[in-house]
């Protein structure tokens, strides 16, 4: 059964620029993930400050396999790779601040689906 994870991020207005610049850059990054199925960034239109980060996987180990390799090495200054994260970390003095000013993961399981119907 796949699974939902959704990252929101609270950016405050003069960082929404850097924060989509900061994913359009690394845009690739996890598609080559085993298990990965989806990836959208949302951008908020009005009422909240907070992106939502939704990616979908066939299932939680292969999202946990993501955090704990790729993931986990973008964020201790091994790179600029990711598609759910915009968190900081330690690491080297030259890692940018990041863009978000909190974070938090949903989890969710698929229960039903649907797609357009073909022509």
């Amino acid at each position: 059964m796949s699974v939902v994870k959704i990252n929101v991020l609270t950016v405050p207005a003069e960082q929404r620029e850097t924060l989509e610049k900061r994913f359009a850059s690394r845009a690739h990054a996890v598609e080559g993930s085993d298990g990965f199925e989806w990836f959208e960034l949302l951008r908020p239109v009005e009422g909240t400050d907070q992106y939502l980060v939704y990616t979908r996987w066939r299932d939680e180990e292969s999202f946990q396999a993501w955090m704990e390799g790729p993931m986990k090495a973008a964020h201790q200054g091994g790179g600029q790779g990711g598609g759910q994260g915009e968190r900081g970390g330690e690491g080297g003095a030259e890692r940018p601040k990041p863009a978000a000013s909190a974070s938090t993961l949903w989890s969710f399981e698929v229960v039903q689906q649907a797609a357009p119907k073909q022509a």
